[in-house]
């Protein structure tokens, strides 16, 4: 064990010392954060909504003047005994001195157990309004990198490591914190950690150690790697795709070898679906493939991002991001307008920033101005400013509401402070009695549930942000400028990860609107490079677009080797995904040259401009479409499921759509042989051609002298029902 682990673990094993200016032992900052760590004060325990055995704590002590009162005011002289401290029952059931629900929590000679007992010998005191408090924890290192256990390593490379948690207080006081902070890890199947710092590592992979101590919470990244990682590629000249540079690099400290470059056939397939919701025609096919310019594919995405077809799906995308549909609330009209009204700005290149400002501070008539809508949608002032944070920051507070969020750092007086931004909207009646006018009603303010007092609109920022002086302007408006602004990272890094997700199937951050300190990004290098690219482009999302279809990491094969088969975080591999709902059925419209109808769109619309969520059939439904009543992006479904198999194979949407097209007459009469007209499926359909075994199976009943349009249509059928078909890849 080297020098500094040697000292890391004796720190941490000793009782941490106090803030300089603390008067003795301190109940907030020593005997709560003791609870904490021992469970005390968990939701599994005495911090869950109504307590344990009758003792109720707030969680992780975030009431620390109500816990106070609780443990010296209730049951006089039991959970605390002033005359004879040590019988307390606070000190005696941690210790297992008498029976406890909760086990023995630590021993006497523990250091816990004797900052407990001093704090109850001083006469249980509350701490003088004056006391220093947290402001702020380190973890560190920022980043281990283990091996496991066993292997021969070069010295650089352990099976152990440790990490230090420091706290900051308000006087700018230091104090190492890691016997009293809970530590826990993201992953134990890749390391695990104890109470005293010490990382061990288990298997190949990644892993987060998360730090929560008073109301902060904070991760460090471990990287468990083979003996030999580090040379397994390198981001050499020449590679001058930002994205690659950064994923290369993790992949070359992990040990892994990308997957190689997929072929024509398949890019061509991947991206016309990834940026149309549509497959590639046959002559696209044929022209692309035949096509041995160096920059093709390069020139492919330019010319698919021009097309109409890309902006309806960042339309359909944001919808079901903004929850666009009619309700009680915003009727069918309004829901109509208030999509125009994101379509026109999407078809006139509005950048992200300038459609996000537009609509928090918009007001006005439902119908006249749509973006309105928005606050018909959620009346509610907790729930909107909740919808808010998740919508453009990623961010889920729902979980400040009653406490101090237990994973992150948002505590209630951040959660009520951003909300205190939407207290003035009102709503009057229209001269339509359909439509609702929203305005800013100049009044109106948040108080805290603890303590009663009003609390003024806060940012979500660290350490809280500045409190903007809002008087004489729309808080909204005020809001909107800090959520847009380029010094904003968590607006620009919520909006790179959403389009990185709609290439690649998951987020860097994963799910991408629970970005928290316990769930960190997996590369953040690649994170922020994203980010800057679209801040940069003054957010518009083309150049991000460019750049990910662009890269290496995009047009990576789904085959996978050796090192990469179980790496699902760090883009080694392009990975086998089934076409969303709005994709696939347009898809088989396309091909089966038949036309969809929906409520409020003419025959031959698609399914991706659909404007209403409240608007569906059995297959969007089946297939797990958005119906959009809240803002998660979790209500997109794009799992596989046995009811979507039986609906292709049994229901009518392929087999009634193939008969209803007249495809393969159409073919057959065109004068085109059965091989022929096989192979413009294949092509169509896959964008590939038929093997020759596949090409004997399918025609094997023609060639035995069925008659063709039946086999041939029977042929048609199976290709969309396999799975070839139904995924991206």
């Amino acid at each position: 064990m080297t020098l500094f682990a040697c000292v890391l673990t004796s720190v941490a094993l000793l009782a941490a010392e106090p803030p300089a200016n603390a008067p003795g032992t301190s109940f907030r900052n020593d005997v709560l954060p003791i609870l904490s760590h021992a469970g005390c004060s968990t939701g599994a325990c005495h911090g869950s909504a109504r307590g344990q055995d009758g003792f109720h704590l707030s969680l992780f002590g975030f009431d620390a003047a109500g816990d106070h009162k609780a443990i010296t005011r209730e049951l006089p002289g039991r959970r605390v005994n002033l005359a004879e401290p040590s019988r307390s029952l606070l000190y005696q059931k941690s210790i297992g001195g008498v029976p406890h629900s909760g086990g023995q929590r630590f021993s006497a000679d523990d250091p816990r157990a004797k900052t407990m007992l001093a704090w109850l010998e001083a006469g249980a005191p509350d701490d003088p309004p004056t006391l220093p408090h947290v402001t702020a924890i380190e973890l560190a290192p920022r980043e281990i990198v283990l091996t496991p256990s066993g292997a021969a390593a070069p010295p650089s490379l352990s099976p152990t490591g440790h990490v230090r948690v420091q706290a900051t207080y308000s006087d700018g006081s230091t104090r190492d914190v890691t016997a009293i902070t809970t530590l826990f890890s993201s992953n134990d199947f890749a390391a695990k950690v104890r109470e005293d710092g010490t990382v061990s590592a288990a298997h190949l992979g990644e892993a987060e150690i998360i730090a929560r101590f008073d109301a902060f919470v904070v991760g460090t990244s471990v990287l468990v790697v083979p003996p030999t990682a580090g040379g397994a590629i390198v981001d050499g000249e020449g590679v001058t795709n930002r994205i690659d540079k950064a994923i290369n690099a993790k992949l070359a400290r992990m040990g892994i070898t990308p997957s190689e470059r997929c072929g024509d056939g398949e890019f061509l397939r991947r991206v016309t679906l990834d940026l149309t919701g549509l497959l590639p025609s046959i002559e696209e096919f044929e022209r692309f493939t035949a096509d041995s310019t160096p920059g093709k594919r390069e020139q492919l995405v330019n010319e698919l991002m021009g097309r109409k077809e890309f902006a309806e799906i960042w339309v359909m995308k944001w919808a079901e991001r903004l929850g666009i549909r009619s309700t009680l609330e915003v009727s069918p009209k309004a829901a109509l307008l208030y999509a125009a009204w994101l379509r026109s700005r999407f078809a006139n290149g509005t950048p992200i920033d300038a459609i996000v400002r537009e609509l928090i501070a918009a007001e006005g008539g439902t119908f006249d101005t749509p973006a309105t809508n928005f606050y018909q949608l959620e009346r509610d002032t907790l729930k909107l400013s909740e919808n808010v944070a998740q919508a453009f920051l990623g961010t889920r507070l729902q979980c400040a509401q009653c406490h101090n969020h237990p994973f992150d750092r948002w505590t209630m007086d951040d959660y009520y402070g951003f909300a205190a931004f939407f207290t003035q909207i009102a709503r009057k009646p229209a001269e339509d009695p359909r439509e609702t006018t929203i305005f800013n009603a100049a009044s109106g303010d948040m108080k805290h549930p603890v303590t009663g007092a009003v609390v003024p609109p806060r940012f979500l920022k660290a350490g809280g942000g500045t409190v903007p002086d809002c008087t004489g302007r729309d808080r909204r408006a005020v809001v909107a400028e800090w959520l847009t602004s380029p010094d904003n990272s968590l607006f620009a890094r919520n909006v790179a990860n959403f389009v990185w997700a709609h290439f690649f199937h998951r987020g860097i951050v994963e799910p991408v609107d629970d970005v928290r300190a316990s769930n960190p990004p997996s590369n953040e290098a690649l994170l922020a490079a994203i980010a800057g690219l679209l801040v940069e482009s003054k957010y518009d999302i083309r150049p991000l677009v460019r750049e990910i279809c662009s890269s290496d990491a995009y047009q990576r094969s789904t085959h996978t080797n050796a090192s990469n088969e179980l790496d699902e975080r760090n883009f080694s591999h392009a990975v086998v995904r089934r076409i969303r709902a709005e994709f696939l059925l347009d898809s088989i419209s396309l091909v089966t040259l038949t036309k969809d109808k929906f409520d409020g769109l003419p025959l031959g619309s698609r399914a991706v401009q659909i404007a209403d969520g409240s608007t569906s059939n059995y297959f969007l439904t089946t297939f797990g479409r958005a119906k959009r009543a809240t803002v998660c992006t979790c209500e997109v479904s794009m799992e596989p499921s046995l009811s979507q198999a039986l609906h292709l194979v049994n229901g009518e949407t392929t087999h009634e759509k193939i008969k209803q097209g007249g495809r393969i007459a159409g073919e057959l009469a065109a004068g085109r042989s059965p091989g022929e007209v096989l192979e413009r499926l294949f092509v169509q359909c896959l964008s590939r051609r038929p093997s020759d075994e596949e090409r004997g199976a399918l025609l094997g009943p023609v060639a035995a002298g069925l008659e063709p349009k039946a086999s041939l249509e029977d042929a048609f059928w199976a290709i969309l029902n396999s799975r070839e078909f139904v995924f991206n890849h």
